[in-house]
């Protein structure tokens, strides 16, 4: 016998003589989307199912699709409804994308957000110099190698991510001032406290 070997899920539902639907190709990412979106199947939805599972002392899967309606009997129904009223909103959506969109959708992603991404340091260091009514400019080679990213007015920065706190004094040891930031959906949250305190 193999040491590992990979059981595919159709096989698991089989053995455990469950259903096994036929869904067309595309349409459970398309409800994958649909449900992230609505939080159809979020625990205040549905129950907080890792636990349920482990709370019911059945055996079969009728068996617990009898306990599990027993305890939320509207919750099938209810996140149908949430996933589906977004399949709408999808489609909708789906139904404005043509070729122009999808070509500006592409340059966004591979032109804008990557030079963005790659670039973020220099958005940092100008509104920082900004708040401060002072200027800034990037690090040049050598300083880069000494731990610089660049300076706002004459004070030395480097641009860390807030992870880097906990780490702080490990083993590098870097003698400037650090700009910390956060990456979050809507942007980037800068801590700019170690430079204000000079």
């Amino acid at each position: 016998m193999k040491k590992k070997i990979l059981i595919k899920s159709s096989e698991i539902r089989e053995y455990l003589n469950g259903p096994v639907f036929d869904f067309p190709k595309y349409t459970t990412q398309i409800l994958n989307l649909a449900n992230q979106n609505a939080q159809g199947t979020r625990p205040r939805v549905v129950g907080q199912l890792s636990d349920l599972i482990q709370e019911f002392s059945g055996q079969t899967l009728s068996e617990w699709e009898g306990w599990y309606s027993k305890k939320y009997p509207d919750a099938v129904r209810q996140a149908t409804e949430k996933v589906y009223a977004m399949v709408g909103v999808i489609r909708d959506a789906a139904s404005k994308i043509d070729e122009k969109m999808t070509e500006e959708w592409v340059r966004d992603l591979v032109i804008v957000k990557t030079f963005a991404g790659l670039r973020f340091q220099e958005a940092l260091l100008r509104k920082g110099a900004e708040e401060l009514g002072i200027t800034y400019r990037l690090a040049e080679p050598k300083e880069e190698s000494v731990g610089i990213d660049g300076f706002i007015g004459d004070i030395s920065v480097s641009i860390k991510p807030e992870t880097y706190k906990s780490k702080r004094g490990l083993s590098e040891s870097i003698d400037v001032k650090i700009i910390y930031y956060k990456k979050t959906k809507t942007g980037i949250e800068v801590d700019y406290s170690e430079l204000l305190d000079e």
